[in-house]
């Protein structure tokens, strides 16, 4: 089981979702577990609260998952995804008010130092003013 905040990306784009997951795993190597999704089952923009959920269980760990999203439509769709999700999740995945890329990479930079979940969240968060 992995000791680090789980981090997933979350975009309409299946190519911004890969390309921001590429450049974390090259910021921070891997020891922050990880996942992305995006796009629609057609093949279009889009998200898909399914893949949404699958990208949560695979970046899952005990100290919970962080998910970075792109546009509305992919927060909505990952708060329903969360909402889905089985007990043990519960309380322990949160959906990031903060930029894609750079929020992602904030977040993993932090989890990969031990950081709790409200710490991950908060460092990705710091980069949208309040």
């Amino acid at each position: 089981m992995n000791k680090n905040v789980g981090i997933v990306i979350v975009s309409h784009s299946p190519d911004v979702a890969k390309g921001a997951a590429d450049m974390v795993r090259q910021m921070v190597g891997l020891d922050v577990p990880l996942a992305w999704c995006g796009g629609n089952s057609a093949g279009g923009l889009g998200t898909s609260v399914e893949a949404i959920g699958k990208a949560i269980e695979t970046a899952w760990s005990a100290k919970g998952v962080a998910v970075l999203v792109d546009l509305g439509g992919a927060e909505t769709n990952s708060e329903m995804a969360v909402e889905m999700l089985p007990d043990k999740y519960h309380g322990k995945v949160v959906v990031c008010n903060a930029p894609i890329v750079e929020g992602a990479v904030m977040a993993a930079t932090e989890s990969s130092g031990g950081a709790a979940l409200h710490e991950v969240r908060r460092a990705a968060e710091e980069l949208y003013p309040r």
